[in-house]
């Protein structure tokens, strides 16, 4: 990036001397050091957005300051921090333990911040430990709980029983085919067939079949 940016300016320019060129690199570097600067906050804006968005997931009391060891667990694992391998969901358990405070529940962004540092080298190993957490951070900036939007309806035994068609009696049983699919009208009412048969007889149009076969 600063040699392109060199490379740019000194055609731009046009350098006469050795000096000339040196002050061109110097305000090059101060150029490019701005956008590194200002690219590097906006990351970490992004991070906190996280940050806060996985604070208050589950919890409409939660201001999104502080964050407790479930929904710190969930970040763990919604952004792939926890890959199973170099880093686990007792690795996660430890370092949370580690950077919060002896008699607290929850980390704050600073204490979330130390213990992404703990866990940097561990899941990017071979990486240096400035590029480990810069990786790490890139996992997490922006995203947010997996579920969010999504409601699920947890089943209990009761409303399993309830649910049940195969389980019904009586006339309830007649509104529900064996599928356990509503037989509409036909499941409320005794329709009337002008089959001839008598009513409820269940061998109704099996006589053409019998005669063919003798």
């Amino acid at each position: 990036m600063v040699w392109g940016e060199l490379d740019r300016r000194v055609k731009a320019k046009g350098p006469t001397s050795a000096k000339h060129l040196w002050e061109l690199l110097q305000d090059c570097w101060k150029t490019i050091s701005v956008f590194l600067r200002m690219a590097e906050s906006a990351d970490m804006e992004m991070l906190l957005t996280a940050f806060k968005k996985f604070a208050i997931h589950g919890d409409t009391k939660a201001t999104g300051k502080e964050m407790n060891g479930k929904n710190w667990a969930k970040l763990c694992k919604d952004c792939k921090v926890i890959d199973g391998k170099n880093v686990t969901s007792t690795d996660v358990d430890i370092v949370f333990t580690k950077v919060k405070g002896k008699t607290s529940r929850v980390i704050t962004y600073e204490e979330f911040e130390k213990a992404l540092e703990e866990l940097a080298p561990k899941r990017f190993k071979g990486q240096s430990k400035e590029e480990a957490l810069q990786s790490l951070h890139k996992l997490i900036e922006g995203k947010e709980p997996a579920n969010v939007g999504v409601t699920k309806v947890a089943k209990t035994g009761a409303v399993d029983r309830l649910t049940d068609t195969s389980k019904y009696t009586g006339s309830h049983k007649e509104r529900f085919d064996e599928a356990g699919k509503g037989k509409g009208k036909s499941g409320r009412e005794d329709l009337v067939e002008n089959t001839g048969y008598v009513g409820a007889y269940k061998n109704a149009g099996t006589y053409d079949e019998k005669t063919k076969a003798k």
